[in-house]
């Protein structure tokens, strides 16, 4: 199929092939780490892939947010605008865990319409548009088809588990893996290779463009936490918690959260 949006998906495919080059100086698991104001690990490799998405996605005109860049706000008056985190899953990396990817995302007046992720360590790479839908590894892939929670494998995220929010989860008819990375998760859903995930923290552009654009371009179902439509090129990139399923899916997920988590009440709204 021709998609509006070849020479972004080149570009995204040619930039993927760049950070796995990087990667491929790097060991995971031995690498030395800094750690950035609010304890969360950096890397010689996050700056690394940082350089060469940059090179290889922005074209003039095009607005830049980034984890590993300082924000330039004039992103703000761009229609079209990159949204990437270079090393999504640092912690994993940092631990030899093979839960990280380079996350891609592209997005047209506030919507990502295209993306793409590479997990170096697995080999695999998830790569669409809203026009075109989504290759797994090259291949056409789908979201899952189920139509129930009964049974279905939810990737959630390994932090979350860790403190003990997903608790109230724990007592489903279904499976729970805790894994890193929200943008390898989105991927592994958009592909069918898992039915559900979702996060129950906030979460930043670059965590969530890429994958929320294969979602959209698998026919899968995404949105925030609250329900609403994920909006990117916000001037405060933090977004509530998100969640993604097959479109069968929708409403047990929908129930299942609505069930366990607290109503925003009028006092919280205002703040």
């Amino acid at each position: 199929m021709t998609s509006a949006y070849s020479d972004i998906l080149a570009r995204i495919e040619t930039a993927l092939e760049a950070a796995r080059a990087v990667f491929a100086r790097f060991t995971p698991g031995a690498i030395e780490t800094e750690y950035k104001i609010g304890h969360d690990p950096v890397t010689e490799a996050d700056r690394a892939v940082d350089a060469v998405l940059r090179q290889n996605l922005l074209r003039d005109g095009e607005g830049w947010l980034s984890e590993e860049s300082a924000d330039d706000v004039s992103r703000l008056s761009k229609s079209r605008v990159w949204v990437v985190d270079p090393l999504d899953g640092t912690r994993e990396f940092v631990a030899g865990i093979p839960e990280f990817c380079v996350s891609i995302g592209f997005v047209e007046n506030g919507r990502p319409v295209a993306g793409g992720i590479c997990n170096p360590s697995t080999n695999e790479t998830i790569l669409g548009s809203i026009d075109s839908g989504v290759l797994y590894n090259g291949k056409p892939a789908h979201p899952s088809q189920r139509t129930s929670l009964q049974g279905s494998l939810i990737l959630a995220s390994r932090s979350e588990v860790k403190r003990g929010e997903w608790q109230q989860f724990q007592t489903g008819d279904y499976r729970i893996r805790p894994m890193g990375s929200v943008a390898y998760k989105l991927g592994l859903v958009a592909a069918g290779r898992a039915d559900v995930t979702f996060t129950l923290t906030p979460k930043n552009e670059w965590d969530v463009a890429a994958g929320a654009a294969l979602m959209a371009s698998a026919g899968g179902f995404v949105a925030t936490l609250d329900n609403a439509p994920l909006r990117c090129n916000n001037r405060n990139p933090l977004l509530t918690g998100l969640m993604a399923c097959g479109p069968l899916l929708k409403n047990d997920l929908l129930s299942a959260l609505q069930a366990h988590l607290p109503a925003p009440t009028a006092d919280r709204s205002r703040r």
